[in-house]
């Protein structure tokens, strides 16, 4: 079993981010200023040894390969901020690149949506667009990743280089843009890309942006969210409408008032939903997850699961890791995530619990018999 975890390169300056959120700006900043919402909330959250790193310093990156290798945590998924003319955050993954000695697989997602301040703003700004362009930019973006892909790190399924791209509905070519790739990709000897969708709840519903696609990966715990928002929704739009119609009856003017404030699941509601799920397509693949709070980037708006604890997420991703073979017949899963720290889905260690996720994942896969070959040139 192939454990793959999201891994966020937004912890080293940048221009753009200097200007659009101050001099010095990475997600270090919102990790640091988190507060604790209500009594037990785990905030702020505080790396090992404040061990506060900055991605361009190539030994962080050795280090991190190392403990994830060192934990049975197969390889990265590098967020790829690509806007056309403009790429973002690309040092970290280009450092790896040059640094041939350091052991892990890897792959990318493109993060292919508009940059705003929305997480901060009621009055969303635009920061920078998502553009796809025509064939001369997909040549363009291609070109980019291709030495990448030649990489014998970089992640391959049957002599395909793995493209996760975050949310296909986003491009309305995303077709002629993938027929493209698979063109060039052969005339580089390869047998094309294999194509796997982050953001895949809306395959049923729009199934022409999913005809390319090879693989549907539950990004989880964001694809439950949705779910039990949208089942939310649908039961109090029906409350409210009894109670207008009550109203109307009494002679009373009565509206509801749309409530704002801090979201609360529990881990369990939330894993056994995931853990429930069967597959609706021989492309989908279960996700897994450690934690997740991202009330240091939106405070009181934000989403928590207050019980995550080491204990029950090794409960819980080992029934997922048997679920993967048994239902889905897959061999690897997307985790959320490797240092996601502003939004609570972090494996690497930290004050509270040490590297107690991390040996979860080392001791469950060990237990299960799935722990997976040497990872160098390992192919999917």
């Amino acid at each position: 079993m192939k454990i793959i975890a999201y891994y966020l390169p937004q912890f080293h300056c940048i221009p753009e981010n200097d200007e659009w959120w101050g001099k010095g700006f990475t997600e270090w900043v919102n990790v640091k200023k988190a507060r604790s919402l209500f009594d037990g909330h785990n905030q702020p959250r505080v790396p090992l040894n404040d061990y506060y790193y900055n991605l361009l310093d190539v030994e962080t990156l050795r280090w991190q390969a190392e403990l994830a290798k060192k934990n049975n945590v197969w390889g990265f998924c590098f967020y790829h901020y690509w806007f056309g003319e403009k790429l973002l955050l690309g040092k970290p993954m280009e450092m790896l690149l040059e640094n041939k000695d350091i052991d892990i697989p890897f792959c990318i997602s493109w993060a292919n949506e508009n940059w705003t301040n929305q997480w901060v703003s009621n009055s969303p700004k635009m920061l920078i667009r998502q553009e796809y362009g025509d064939e001369a930019e997909w040549q363009r973006h291609f070109d980019y990743l291709l030495p990448f892909f030649k990489d014998k790190r970089y992640i391959k399924k049957d002599n395909k280089p793995v493209v996760v791209i975050y949310k296909p509905t986003n491009c309305d070519k995303i077709n002629e843009m993938i027929a493209l790739w698979n063109t060039l990709a052969q005339a580089e000897g390869f047998d094309g890309v294999c194509l796997m969708s982050q953001i895949s709840h809306e395959a049923l519903d729009k199934p022409a942006y999913f005809e390319n696609i090879d693989y549907y990966l539950d990004y989880q715990p964001t694809d439950t969210f949705i779910l039990k928002t949208r089942t939310t929704n649908k039961y109090m739009k029906a409350i409210k409408s009894f109670i207008k119609r009550v109203a109307l009856k009494f002679g009373l003017d009565l509206e509801g008032k749309k409530v704002q404030g801090l979201q609360r699941y529990s881990y369990a509601s939330i894993w056994e939903t995931i853990l429930a799920k069967r597959p609706d397509s021989s492309k989908r693949v279960p996700g897994c997850f450690v934690d997740w709070d991202n009330t240091p980037r939106k405070d009181m708006k934000g989403t928590v699961l207050p019980d995550a604890n080491p204990a029950d997420f090794k409960n819980y991703f080992k029934r997922q890791v048997e679920n993967c073979r048994k239902n889905y017949q897959k061999d690897f899963m997307f985790m959320f995530a490797w240092n996601e720290w502003a939004e609570g889905g972090y494996l690497e260690p930290d004050t509270k619990y040490g590297d107690s996720y991390l040996r979860s994942i080392q001791e469950v896969l060990t237990e299960l018999d799935e722990v997976p070959a040497e990872a160098s040139g390992s192919l999917l």
